[in-house]
């Protein structure tokens, strides 16, 4: 990408382990950074919008910043940004209203890193082209420590 373009991709696809709830990201890239934004639904609650829930930026160093806060998935936004800033090399910012709740055993540690897994592969398969070859080697790997 050059000059002040910018990338917007927006995505749907299934909550792991749950019927009827939906992941929706809506990933904007652009030339020095980038920015997710990602929540749940179901079929029922389509009319009514989702809470806003954390917003967090990785500046693609040790520390990110919480710029607003929800504790119910603010760990889930932490993870997805340190994760992509990582990952692509640039500032992330991650807005997350993710609702684990109706996973088959209610969003246990488990399931949450399965969606999390979920999350990760759908983007990263969507930002191939701004990854390093060696990160794009080890993504189907997983975050290494």
């Amino acid at each position: 990408m050059t000059g002040h373009t910018s990338e917007v991709i927006e995505l749907s696809f299934p909550l792991p382990r749950a019927l009827d709830t939906r992941i929706y990201a809506h990933l904007t890239i652009r030339e020095k950074s980038i920015v997710v934004f990602v929540t749940t639904s179901t079929t029922d609650d389509l009319s009514t919008p989702p809470s806003m829930g954390s917003f967090k930026f990785n500046p693609n160093q040790p520390i990110s910043t919480p710029i607003y806060t929800q504790e119910s998935n603010l760990e889930f936004a932490t993870r997805i940004a340190k994760l992509l800033a990582r990952k692509t090399q640039l500032p992330t910012y991650v807005g997350s209203s993710l609702n684990l709740s109706n996973m088959g055993m209610g969003g246990t540690p488990e399931e949450e890193m399965e969606a999390f897994k979920k999350v990760i592969d759908v983007i990263l398969s969507k930002t191939q082209h701004i990854l390093k070859p060696s990160d794009a080697t080890s993504v189907a790997n997983g975050p290494s420590s």
